[in-house]
């Protein structure tokens, strides 16, 4: 997080839901912007760093999921997509597109400020020197984990971009390593309770981590599937 009060953007087409959001998160310890469209977020994410945006999916002109594609080209702030509780494909999309987390309509506040802290908790403190101790670095591959900065890195040495429940999940497998985890304790442990553990979604999370850390991400060698058991890192 970027100071005390994290600075949270919420773009909602429906002027009644975004400052409802807004007014409830700001007695909450947050910054809270609005934003009326996916233009106006893209704008305020460019103007100046937020460390959480929550981003609605049905909207006029460029749609929620459109703006996460094109935020996730530029950006890495954790996003919370909220979508009809019917919207299934919409979901996967968004995962697929690296979402960190969704909220059903209608919502319960105190479910937005609680995954909001989930979500924003994945993010560690960057250190002093913008550097981790080698005790700090994990190998994945070809890649390094970064666990002090959160980040991730390639065998050059350039970042390569990771959502914040990704982070989440190599940790958890680098906490691991060895030991095969099933869906439940890789959510369990990575702090994801929102999710149910028969749920495919952790599936797709580990697909889009494969394609970023693995040289054939469709024979994967450093994040292994144990039929009928989970996942092995190592």
């Amino acid at each position: 997080m970027t100071s005390a009060e994290p600075f949270v953007l919420v773009c909602d087409d429906e002027r009644d839901i975004r400052d409802l959001l807004c007014d409830y998160l700001s007695t909450r310890g947050f910054r809270t912007k609005g934003c009326a469209d996916a233009d106006e977020l893209l704008r305020a994410v460019e103007r100046a760093p937020a460390d959480l945006a929550i981003l609605d999916i049905n909207m006029p002109g460029m749609d929620g999921l459109t703006a996460l594609r094109t935020l996730r080209m530029k950006h890495d702030i954790p996003v919370i997509m909220l979508t009809a509780a019917s919207e299934t494909i919409d979901r996967v999309l968004g995962l697929e597109l690296g979402a960190d987390d969704y909220l059903g309509k209608p919502f319960d506040l105190r479910e937005v400020e609680a995954r909001a802290k989930s979500v924003l908790r994945r993010r560690l403190p960057q250190a002093p020197n913008g550097e981790a101790p080698p005790q700090q670095r994990v190998v994945f591959g070809d890649n390094a984990l970064d666990l002090v900065s959160a980040r991730l890195f390639d065998g050059e040495g350039n970042e390569v971009a990771i959502t914040a429940m990704e982070f989440a999940l190599l940790k958890v497998f680098a906490a691991n390593r060895g030991r095969v985890l099933n869906r439940d304790q890789l959510l369990e442990q990575a702090h994801d309770r929102s999710w149910d553990p028969f749920d495919r979604s952790i599936d797709l999370r580990i697909s889009r981590l494969r394609q970023k850390i693995e040289r054939n991400p469709k024979k994967p060698e450093v994040i292994r599937t144990v039929r009928g058991l989970g996942y092995i890192y190592g």
